[in-house]
């Protein structure tokens, strides 16, 4: 029987003890009330709650809350009905105002949200609305982190998660956006098209001065051929000219060589052929010395007969 109450007296100090001793995990804190009243706040560590006087009223996350409100109809200033959803990303700073500054704190965050929200939204129209989010996240980041601090809440960042406006205007949104990507590919084919039509011209052009320098160079190297060509035969007959005037031929050749080219003119289609007075007996006599040999040429073929 004493065993008995040994262990049973045991196992009440051993849950006594357990009661009156806390350890407040990192990143948490208790708020402790005695009698009633607010006591203090525990912070990380180990602490002692005196049974039947002390109790812990709250325990409070010092983490970053991220808090996503379901969505909330909102009208814009042109009188477009429209869903959005928010999340509110908060965080407690001082546990002992978060437990007794409100009732509800979650619920107040969300309701306070909502009426920042549509108070935004109010002073907006639809494309405002759904072009400006960084300017409504800002706004309503000031105004609730403003409203909170009694609280003892910090709000961090406000974000607009979704936009839904009604069917109509989707739909309306849709064709117009549909319209303005095929504006834009009608830009774009056009474009294209200008630039191709300007690379052809350009390569046009480019084939043109191409063939022109290409053609001015093949005259330029056939008139360089031609001239030089023309050079050389002049060097030639210059050269001829020197070699007959080291030569010194004798006049008699030279009269020869004069007739000679008075006949290959005589070959030619022309009519008339000038001779010089000086070269005119010469002439005669050659013909009669050629008429002289044909003639005993002709003699010494009768006597052979």
């Amino acid at each position: 029987m004493e065993f008995l109450i040994f262990i049973i007296v045991f196992v009440v100090i051993a849950a006594i003890l357990a009661y009156m001793v806390r350890i407040v995990p990192q990143a948490h804190s208790y708020v402790v009330e005695r009698l009633g009243a607010y006591h203090a706040t525990w912070t990380t560590g180990v602490h002692i709650v005196i049974p039947f006087i002390d109790r812990v009223a709250n325990k409070v996350t010092l983490k970053e809350v991220v808090k996503d409100f379901a969505p909330q109809p909102v009208i814009t200033k042109d009188n477009v009905t429209m869903q959005i959803d928010t999340v509110v990303y908060f965080q407690i700073t001082d546990p002992k105002l978060y437990t007794y500054g409100v009732v509800g704190p979650i619920t107040a965050i969300e309701n306070l949200t909502a009426t920042t929200l549509r108070n935004i939204i109010g002073d907006l129209e639809l494309d405002e609305t759904l072009t400006s989010r960084d300017i409504i996240n800002t706004k309503m980041r000031a105004i609730l982190d403003e409203a909170t601090d009694p609280w003892g809440i910090k709000v961090n960042r406000v974000e607009v998660k979704n936009i839904i406006p009604p069917h109509d205007i989707q739909e309306a949104m849709e064709k117009q956006m549909r319209a303005e990507r095929e504006r834009r590919e009608s830009i774009l084919r056009a474009e294209g098209d200008k630039r191709s039509a300007i690379l052809t011209a350009e390569g046009e052009k480019e084939a043109m001065v191409l063939r022109a320098t290409a053609k001015k160079e093949a005259m330029i190297a056939e008139a360089e051929g031609k001239a030089q060509a023309t050079e050389r035969l002049y060097q030639a007959q210059a050269r001829g000219i020197q070699a007959i005037k080291d030569a010194q031929p004798s006049k008699e050749f030279l009269s020869l060589k004069s007739l000679e080219a008075y006949e290959k003119i005589a070959d030619g289609k022309a009519t008339k052929i000038v001779v010089p007075a000086e070269l005119q007996n010469l002439a005669s006599l050659l013909t009669s010395a050629k008429e002289f040999v044909r003639d005993d040429a002709e003699a010494a073929k009768d006597l052979k007969k």
